[in-house]
This record gives structure tokens, C-alpha cells and sequence, in this order.
């Protein structure tokens, strides 16, 4: 099968999460909005997905998935499709239902990531909002960030086939959310990052792990990888990470 992506064109977002999943997965896909817009590309491509969907089951937003005649959206819930087509889950619904409960944690870290520099409102530009996105991100780097990387790091600990990855012996597409989440988070707020990498080796060393896979370094290394940049998700804004 070959799948269709549709996700804004010119950020990592939400989307990054798949593209990790089918990249590491060797599936065959498209990513849509990214071709030329002669050839049903562009933003377009997205706006029509989104309002051409039939029988009632229409997305809210992207990313979107379309898997033969299946359309899928929301993130964690193309992850949970994909994760054992493409080898990357274990067996059996216990192990299953772990990945997508880790995933859905990590969704909840994105949500917060960004709410940093857009704390009001999503249609304000950051500017519009800098003192309270000043006091959102020290909140955020005190005490949401090391309460979120210390549970991974004792899920790693705790993994009962080895700290090597989250879920089982092998990696997952929780493994790969994680190490964008922590490569977007090095991004966006590397001196709070740096001062907490002491305290979670083990997420260091997965980070690491992940990124030398060949096919995710192949991925890293090619035009396909998006940078990260002020219009995703994580972006770079030196004063909200901190003096």
C-alpha cells in the first residue's frame, strides 16, 4: 500500500510524528501537500481532504492519513493503526495499548510545549502575548518539563525487557515520538535541556539510539526533514528559556 500524508507543507508539526513512523516503517507514501501545487500539492491539497471526506466521518484537522479507502486523523490514533503494520508495536494488546497510552502522554507534552510561546490564543502572534508566554515558559521549565522527562526516564528503567526502548526489546512509534519531542524541546529550550540531561541519561542515550537508526538518519539527512523553525510547533525563542 502506499499512503497519502496531508499536513501543512513548510513545518515538522504534528505530521513529523508520522513521516518518523513511515520512514522507520519503509513504507511507501506521499507526502501531499508537499508536492507542486500542479500536481495536487500545496496547502490546497490539505483544504480539500479536509472538506471533501465523506460519509459523515469528516477529520477536524490535520494530520490526515489515508490508508486505501480508511481516512484517519488525530496523531496518536494514526500511530495505533500503523504501529503494527509497520512493525512497530509488539504483539499482543497489552503491549499495544501501552504504546498508544505513551503516546497520548506525549501528546499532552506537546500541547504544553507549545502553549509556551501561545498561551492565550492560538491566533495571537507572540508578541501579542510575551509576558504571559514569559510566565507559561517558567512554569513550564521548572516544573512541567522535569515532570514530564522524569516519568520517561523511569519508564525506560522500568521496561521490563531493558532499558534500551519504551515498549519491548524493540523500538516503537512511541520510541520515535520521543525523540522528536526531545529533539524539538533541545530546539526550543536547549540551556534548560542541557541542565537537565545529568538527571535523565536514559533518555539521552534513546534520543541517540534512535537518531543513528539508518533509515531515521537517512530521513534526518535528506530534503524530506523539515527544519525546525518559528512556525512549528517547538519554536526558538531564547528569552522563554530562561536567564
Amino acid at each position: 500500500m502506499t499512503y497519502e500524508l496531508y499536513y501543512w507543507p513548510h513545518i515538522q508539526g504534528r505530521g513529523e510524528f508520522i513521516r518518523l513512523a513511515l520512514e522507520e516503517g519503509g513504507a511507501e507514501y506521499v507526502d501531499v501537500a508537499r508536492l507542486p501545487e500542479s500536481e495536487g500539492g500545496g496547502r490546497a491539497a490539505v483544504s480539500r481532504v479536509l472538506e471533501g471526506a465523506a460519509g459523515g466521518r469528516m477529520p477536524f484537522a490535520p494530520p490526515i492519513l489515508k490508508a486505501g479507502k480508511l481516512l484517519l486523523s488525530q496523531t496518536a490514533n494514526i500511530l495505533h493503526y500503523l504501529g503494527p503494520r509497520l512493525d512497530l508495536v509488539p504483539d499482543g494488546e497489552a503491549a499495544r495499548l501501552w504504546a498508544h497510552q505513551l503516546q497520548l502522554t506525549l501528546t499532552d507534552l506537546v500541547v504544553e510545549a507549545h502553549d509556551t510561546h501561545h498561551p492565550i490564543a492560538k491566533s495571537l502572534y507572540y508578541e501579542d502575548q510575551k509576558p504571559e508566554a514569559l510566565r507559561r515558559a517558567a512554569d513550564f521549565r521548572t516544573l512541567r518539563l522535569p515532570k514530564f522527562l522524569g516519568y520517561f526516564e523511569r519508564v525506560l528503567a522500568a521496561n521490563p525487557a531493558g532499558d534500551r526502548y519504551l515498549v519491548g526489546r524493540s523500538v516503537t512509534y512511541a520510541d520515535l515520538s520521543l525523540f522528536q519531542v526531545i529533539a524539538g524541546l533541545n530546539f526550543a529550550f536547549p540551556r534548560a535541556m542541557a541542565a537537565m540531561a545529568r538527571r535523565h541519561p536514559k533518555l539521552a542515550a534513546l534520543h541517540q539510539r534512535v537518531e543513528a537508526r539508518p533509515r531515521i538518519a537517512a530521513y534526518l539527512a535528506s530534503s524530506r526533514r523539515i527544519p525546525f523553525n518559528e512556525r512549528g510547533i517547538f519554536r526558538r525563542y531564547p528569552e522563554l528559556d530562561g536567564a
